[in-house]
């Protein structure tokens, strides 16, 4: 009989909802260390991904021909060797467009009310009614604040949405410069800095691709606006780390909002640490109850195209494009 391996723990309910879209196919469950090698290659469809299996779903008498990834993000996956190998490759977008854009908001609103820095003033017990930090603007409420989207899918979407019922003005900056709704204006890749010098806040949710490396660099910082805020909820090695913390020092950037970083986890060193106008969450912009749940969703829906033989629908990864 096929196999499915999934390499994420299920509910009974989930793997029954699996099990009736793919007939013929032998669900297994379990994680990456309780796998044998046989079974690694013996999967037809493998849902999760870890380089601990790829020595074995990778090999010439792997019967491996679909990836469906627990996460948005392909770029760790050894793209080439599954495209050699014809491997079909779908992710989990939209997965995150939720969680994620309330985690922006979550900083955004933060940096606006300067709630990180009331925070910090509560763990020391000190009452001080001025929040500003010498040297750096405070943008105050977000209502008629212009928000750059850089890279608008599934998780830009979510985020203009909720930006415009704050009443912000909204400009996207995508490869495609079609309209969508809840943005004011799209633009193109190349007019990056020009949306930058408008932006109150900038919000990055690329994901990485050969292209978009380092794409937020010096150049970048000084196309901003002065004093803009920036958030980082896409991929970390799309921001050069060492120019943010220049823009940060001389007051470019007024703030910022990361949950990614070029290194993770972020060196204790790293002088973000210690900066009273950075947020710093984990890679924890996307976690939340209902993941396994939505992924499960992506991945019935697929299952199901695919065992009457067609390509699965949704998420299919362009290799070229690397999403």
């Amino acid at each position: 009989m096929k196999q499915i391996v999934c390499l994420h723990s299920l509910t009974p309910e989930q793997i029954h909802q699996i099990e009736q879209a793919a007939p013929g196919f032998e669900m297994i469950v379990k994680n990456k260390k309780e796998l044998d090698p046989d079974q690694i290659k013996n999967a037809e469809i493998i849902v999760g991904w870890s380089r601990t299996i790829a020595e074995h779903a990778l090999q010439e008498d792997s019967k491996l021909k679909w990836v469906q990834t627990w996460s948005a993000g392909v770029d760790t996956l050894p793209l080439e060797r599954l495209r050699d190998r014809g491997i079909l490759l779908t992710n989990s977008s939209g997965v995150h467009a939720i969680p994620i854009s309330e985690s922006i908001f979550a900083m955004m609103l933060s940096f606006s009310r300067q709630m990180h820095i009331a925070v910090r003033h509560q763990l020391q017990k000190n009452w001080k009614s001025d929040l500003t930090i010498p040297g750096h603007s405070t943008l105050g409420e977000i209502n008629g604040k212009t928000l750059v989207i850089v890279g608008v899918g599934e998780i830009g979407r979510e985020t203009a949405r909720l930006a415009k019922a704050f009443g912000m003005h909204v400009i996207g900056v995508r490869r495609s410069d079609k309209p969508e709704p809840n943005v004011d204006q799209m633009l193109t890749m190349d007019g990056l800095h020009e949306a930058l010098g408008q932006g109150d806040y900038i919000v990055n949710v690329l994901p990485l691709t050969e292209e978009t490396h380092h794409m937020f660099d010096a150049a970048a910082w000084k196309a901003a606006k002065k004093g803009a805020c920036f958030i980082n909820a896409g991929r970390g090695p799309t921001v050069d780390t060492s120019s943010l913390i220049d823009a940060l020092n001389s007051g470019q950037i007024s703030g910022a909002g990361l949950d990614v970083f070029e290194q993770e986890p972020l060196p204790t060193d790293n002088p973000l640490w210690t900066m009273e106008q950075v947020i710093i969450t984990p890679h924890v912009a996307g976690s939340n109850d209902r993941y396994t749940e939505r992924v499960v969703d992506i991945f019935t829906e697929n299952v199901k195209a695919y065992t009457q033989g067609q390509k699965p629908p949704r998420n299919l990864v362009d290799y070229e494009r690397m999403y």
